[in-house]
């Protein structure tokens, strides 16, 4: 359980995340034509602009999964909308994994550092690379949709869109029973091994 203490100093790591994350979503999506992040004022680097105030508390409380407000997009505008809606869903989740990789360079050089520094930056690895991993489970309104929705054709594309109304109600059931850790955790430490060349979980 987190304290006070350690919420205080993991919060600029998480909103960072979240916002890096959001970002790359909207910087992409603007530079394939679509100007509607842009327009709505989400291509930005502000905190504020991309909170989503549960999707924050649950990153918080479980230092591996959360998320922010999702950056519109309108796929009318890229020349090929599956090609661009991939590009767009990925951008979020390997923007953290460089951030991850930046945080983890001073852990590969072996750069003496004090004990709180070392977790801290160990604490800003896990919650980007889990912030990584979560978006990648293919449920909407992840990112992981909109990597199968480019690759879904015919009738598996029809049912896929049919379920997409209940995505947020079956993402909520995964979080709140715990089926997200069991996701999530091989997919950190595959991440964690090629950033960090060690297991973190």
């Amino acid at each position: 359980m987190l304290d006070l203490a350690s919420i205080l100093v993991t919060l600029p790591i998480i909103l960072l995340s979240l916002t890096v994350h959001e970002y790359a979503h909207a910087a992409v999506a603007n530079a394939l034509g679509d100007p509607t992040a842009r327009w709505q004022g989400r291509l930005t680097l502000n905190p504020l602009a991309h909170l989503d105030v549960f999707g924050t508390l649950t990153l918080i409380l479980t230092q591996r999964f959360g998320w922010a407000k999702p950056v519109p997009i309108n796929p009318a505008y890229f020349k090929d909308w599956r090609r661009g809606m991939m590009l767009v869903g990925v951008a979020g989740p390997l923007a953290n994994v460089a951030l991850a990789f930046l945080l983890a360079i001073p852990l590969r050089l072996r750069v003496p550092m004090p004990y709180a520094l070392g977790r801290l930056v160990v604490s800003g690895i896990i919650i980007n690379l889990g912030l990584a991993a979560f978006n990648l489970i293919p449920i909407p309104p992840l990112d992981g949709s909109r990597l199968l929705l480019g690759v879904l054709r015919g009738r598996n594309l029809y049912i896929y869109h049919q379920l997409e109304s209940y995505g947020s109600f079956i993402l909520l059931l995964l979080v709140f029973s715990g089926a997200t850790r069991i996701i999530v955790a091989p997919i950190i430490n595959l991440l964690a091994l090629l950033v960090l060349g060690q297991r973190l979980l």
